[in-house]
């Protein structure tokens, strides 16, 4: 056994070395054993630390399939700090965890990168993270992400659906096509030359609505109104994201055609002859984020954000969403 060493079995310290020296040079906060974030908060208290966590499933296997990589690291930011604003927190820091069978230092700039721009759209710090070279343990040119996110609220201006009642407005922000979501039945419908020709179009990032959603409440609280409800629409679609801020007693109908969906999504339904329960199951179907208000403050809303559009309202029945 004699003359064996780490890299002998397959773990190359220097390139991880380089790959936390690259991201050390872009985040200050990152290096040591740990990352110390300072909180200065202003304002009444009491305050919560909210958390998230999140990866970005199989739309990596298409940023494999394409060597394109640039992205996918706001993707991962979006996954966490769209389900963070839920609760009205602000977004603080982000930690991140990259792991692959062979760290490769141009590749794993680009996937910063990524996430550098995630964190900047989702104003949080990039606080520090784990590259971790695992020979064997994944296929060629493959790795895995995941994403870790903290903010803070006061517990005075936390948005938890409560107040929600029959007659509220459901408004929604668009997303930018298939987001995170719903890869493992898209990778089988769209392969080899045809899933390199939409290529660019399935890795569009997530969009990321921190500063959409600070805006809207702002502008909302100004007036003396406020935002009721924040449902970020991913895995289960509308019909399983949006009964959980929903009081009891109440159900969302959604006007399916007010969704505006993006061509994509019929495309993928005509292709793989997937069932219209199944596509509002899976996929955003687009909307991104879906607000809910008072009826009187849905004016003020969209004057506030124009791209925000009504797809609904909240009626009296069992915890739910109805398709019309």
């Amino acid at each position: 056994m004699s003359g064996l060493s780490y890299r002998a079995s397959g773990v190359d310290t220097a390139a991880g070395d380089a790959v936390a020296a690259y991201a050390a040079r872009r985040a200050p906060a990152v290096g040591g054993f740990a990352g110390l974030f300072p909180l200065e908060l202003s304002g009444p208290g009491p305050y919560d630390l909210v958390a998230c966590t999140d990866g970005v499933g199989t739309k990596l296997k298409i940023a494999f399939a394409l060597n394109r990589h640039h992205t996918i690291g706001i993707d991962l930011a979006a996954m966490c700090v769209n389900d963070l604003i839920t609760c009205g927190a602000k977004p603080l820091f982000f930690l991140d965890y990259y792991a692959s069978g062979k760290i490769d230092p141009a590749k794993s700039r680009r996937i910063l990168d990524g996430i550098f721009e995630g964190c900047r759209q989702g104003r949080m710090a990039l606080l520090g993270g784990e590259t971790a070279e695992m020979p064997g343990f994944y296929a060629g040119g493959e790795y895995d992400l995941a994403g870790f996110c903290v903010g803070v609220v006061a517990r005075a201006e936390k948005i938890d659906g409560s107040k929600i009642r029959p007659g509220d407005a459901v408004l929604a922000l668009k997303s930018s096509g298939l987001h995170s979501n719903g890869f493992s039945l898209v990778r089988r419908i769209f392969a080899g030359a045809e899933l390199k020709r939409r290529g660019a179009e399935l890795l569009t990032p997530t969009r990321i609505y921190v500063s959409q959603i600070e805006r809207l409440r702002r502008g909302l609280r100004a007036q003396g109104a406020d935002i009721l409800g924040l449902a970020h629409i991913t895995g289960g679609g509308l019909v399983e994201n949006l009964p959980r801020i929903l009081p009891k007693g109440v159900l969302a109908v959604v006007r399916k055609k007010e969704c505006r969906t993006p061509k994509i999504f019929r495309d993928i339904q005509s292709r793989g002859g997937v069932p219209e329960a199944e596509m509002w199951r899976t996929f955003n179907m687009g909307v991104g984020m879906a607000v809910v208000v008072r009826p009187q403050a849905a004016a003020l809303a969209r004057k506030i954000l124009p791209e925000l559009h009504s797809i609904g309202g909240i009626a009296r029945g069992k915890n739910g969403v109805v398709l019309a």
